[in-house]
């Protein structure tokens, strides 16, 4: 079993947000995510796998496939479907875990 405090040592980018690799293997990817208030990731997909979000601390105006902006925050849960474009702005100190199938770069 292998544990990990989400909330400690958090680091945030100055200019960019920040995806850092919590776990990778052939079945999937934990990454965490830290943005800092204004901060965006630009709309993107990933086109062969669901992209499963968890938020765990501020809030955030996440936008689906459809253009349809959803504010967030604390103990959400978002699913985007594989293929399905999404987009994030952080409203304050954003941190979120994403979570997607398989990871053909990573080796086991």
């Amino acid at each position: 079993m292998k544990t990990i405090n989400l909330l400690e040592n958090l680091k945030f980018g100055e200019k960019d947000p920040r995806a850092e690799p919590l776990h990778a293997d052939r079945e999937g990817r934990a990454i965490l995510f830290t943005l800092k208030p204004g901060q965006t990731i630009r709309e993107h997909n990933a086109p062969s796998s669901p992209f499963f979000v968890v938020i765990v601390k501020g809030t955030g105006i996440f936008t689906d496939g459809s253009g349809a902006e959803h504010t967030c925050g604390p103990n959400a849960m978002l699913i985007f479907d594989a293929g399905e474009n999404h987009a994030v702005t952080a409203v304050d100190e954003l941190v979120f875990v994403g979570v997607l199938h398989g990871s053909p770069l990573a080796q086991k």
